[in-house]
């Protein structure tokens, strides 16, 4: 029998807690990752009010550095470690796909100077439609479109641009070109983009509407990903009538392999949090597993290097953290973590490789502490030995150290 029935992971996507121990083989605007330290940068440059995760235990995680993230508790409510990464990579599947289990050794391509021609012009070919060249490279979404919308709009271009993560994104003005035009066009890149020099995880779509100065991006986003090589914990669960739900852009990252229930994408962390609640509330989810993606921190704060704005955000989920809590009963736990690094202090716009926080909590929970530390799959591995089903690659249970 499982010691619980249900395991609630919730994903701050980039909430990085300190430089890995090989961070400098990772360069950032050609800089080492060595010094980077999300949490502990903006604690340290605009000050981090985190009450409720600091009671659990967030203050209380072993770092190496004389940067403090928060005062530790001295009688904390859950327990807490890091966890280091094994995979070759510091983006979000990487990240995700090594949570669930999976080692990669071969890292998806990036592309910092914009796509190869070949690419662009087969795109070219293909649509009937040429590409803004000037916009191929590492983009903002919103910068992209308000930089380039209105021509967009004039010329009926496409407007392909690339970031941090191993993704080909194409955006257009609905009115333009429409839905199932773009959707058609995404489907061709990801057709040419399945194999190196040019292996991507994500081909998305990205529509917009609006007018010049005022340009919104829809709900119709669509993401064309590619499956993980082998089969992750949430295969092994959802093969064993264990039910699965993933919130955000979860069944993105995995393109929907392993997820029984897809709960959508979230508008933005706080109604990723809502649907989060309401998953906890289903009456028909009475065991398994929920797997939440809460992207903000990385894709509004950290890729733009904004500290106040990060450490804003991280202070509204925390405030928000209570309301997941009250929900759980002594046979529910949530764990808290991270998939990578966005240091908003540190060189460039990339991610930075490094440590990620653990956070595990449960009403059940008679004692508290630091456990020892691990890696990114221990947190599959446990969730695995909670309900009895095999690991995947590589992960350590942790499970007997919550009491």
């Amino acid at each position: 029998m499982s010691t619980f029935d249900r395991i609630h992971l919730v994903v701050l996507d980039s909430v990085g807690i300190g430089a890995a121990p090989d961070a400098n083989n990772f360069v950032n605007a050609g800089v080492p990752d060595g010094a980077s330290d999300t949490l502990g940068h903006i604690s340290k440059t605009v000050g981090l009010n985190v009450p409720n995760m600091a009671k659990i235990g967030l203050g209380n995680i072993p770092r190496e550095t004389l940067l403090k993230t928060v005062p530790a508790e001295e009688n904390p409510t859950g327990y807490v470690t890091k966890l280091e990464e094994v995979s070759l990579g510091k983006d979000t599947m990487t990240g995700h796909w090594e949570i669930m289990g999976l080692n990669i050794t071969e890292p998806f391509d990036t592309f910092w100077d914009g796509f190869p021609e070949d690419i662009l012009t087969k795109i070219e070919e293909f649509s009937g439609r040429k590409v803004i060249r000037e916009a191929n490279k590492p983009y903002s979404g919103t910068a992209v479109i308000d930089d380039f919308g209105s021509r967009q709009m004039e010329t009926g271009e496409l407007i392909i641009y690339t970031s941090a993560d191993p993704v080909l994104q194409i955006a257009a003005h609905e009115d333009v070109i429409p839905l199932e035009e773009l959707y058609r066009i995404c489907e061709y890149a990801r057709s040419i983009t399945l194999e190196r020099p040019a292996l991507l995880g994500r081909i998305i779509a990205r529509p917009y509407v609006g007018e010049p100065g005022n340009f919104t991006r829809t709900a119709n986003r669509r993401d064309l990903a590619v499956s993980p090589f082998e089969e992750t914990v949430l295969n092994k669960l959802a093969n064993a009538g264990i039910p699965t739900y993933g919130v955000g852009k979860i069944n993105d990252i995995f393109n929907g392999s392993g997820i029984t229930h897809d709960q959508g994408h979230n508008k933005d962390n706080n109604h990723g949090v809502d649907t989060l609640l309401k998953t906890l509330q289903d009456p028909a989810f009475t065991k398994g597993f929920s797997f939440t993606n809460l992207v903000d921190f990385d894709a509004l704060y950290g890729h733009r290097r904004n500290a106040h704005g990060y450490r804003d955000c991280l202070e509204e989920f925390d405030a928000r953290l209570p309301e997941i809590t009250d929900l759980l009963g002594d046979k529910d736990l949530l764990l808290i973590t991270a998939d990578h690094g966005n240091d908003p202090t540190y060189a460039g716009t990339d991610h930075t490789r490094e440590y990620i926080p653990l956070l595990a909590y449960s009403p059940s929970f008679t004692g508290s502490g630091v456990i020892p530390q691990g890696h990114f799959a221990d947190i599959s591995a446990t969730v695995a030995d909670n309900f009895g089903v095999d690991t995947a690659m590589i992960g350590e249970s942790f499970l007997n150290h919550l009491k």
